[in-house]
């Protein structure tokens, strides 16, 4: 897919607008423009790394508190063909990402850096970001975008809804919402400290021995 940054732009418009997409939030963020794509090449390539590590650090540097934000990175020069290969794809792409930053790069100290942990986020720039997985395989239909696209979102963002009182009310309708279009929520759904968000990025139902791929630079 040779599709320009401003036609994958529309489709990601389309695809959250989309009377059945379930996540509310996200919807908000989109129509608020609060936020900004970016087109790489193939997931978890040095080059797509090199430019996506500078675009987010930016992106990070220039995003404080106030409305919710997301940045979206999409790379459609290879498409996934199986919920496998996509999360194999951005577990590759996130751990490169953060050898990016080098030995000793700081993480945000208000998660764990342990995939297993349930207080596990992935952190990048010193800030935890929760990674929402999204591409044509998914066998979840709120997750099937055009082409893989990680999606990264503050975890402060979330941090506010719950002081607003704002979050368990949202969460609740995105789940009704979830059963509306699937029939089922994706048994990987959990609270933040209950089981390790880790499990959800990809958006595929993860098997009960299954083991995270990421770990840390010492």
């Amino acid at each position: 897919m040779r599709a320009p940054v401003e036609e994958l732009d529309a489709a990601f418009r389309a695809f959250v607008e989309d009377p059945a997409f379930s996540c509310l939030a996200g919807r908000g963020v989109v129509r608020r423009g609060g936020h900004a794509l970016h087109r790489y090449g193939a997931l978890g390539s040095d080059r797509s790394t090199r430019a996506l590590a500078r675009d987010l650090r930016a992106w990070l540097a220039g995003t404080s508190g106030g409305e919710m934000r997301a940045f979206v990175a999409v790379f459609p020069s290879r498409p996934a063909t199986s919920e496998e290969g996509f999360e194999r794809g951005l577990w590759q792409q996130l751990q490169q990402l953060h050898e990016s930053e080098g030995a000793g790069a700081g993480w945000d100290p208000r998660v764990s850096d342990d995939p297993a942990d349930p207080e596990f986020a992935f952190s990048f720039g010193g800030t935890a970001l929760f990674v929402i997985g999204l591409h044509p395989a998914s066998s979840r239909l709120a997750r099937q975008f055009v082409a893989p696209t990680l999606v990264f979102n503050p975890h402060e963002q979330f941090d506010r809804l719950r002081e607003d009182g704002r979050f368990e009310r949202m969460k609740s309708v995105v789940r009704e919402r979830e059963i509306a279009l699937q029939g089922s929520l994706n048994p990987n759904l959990a609270d933040f400290g209950e089981v390790s968000e880790a499990r959800q990025y990809s958006g595929r139902e993860a098997e009960r021995d299954w083991q995270c791929p990421f770990h840390r630079n010492a």
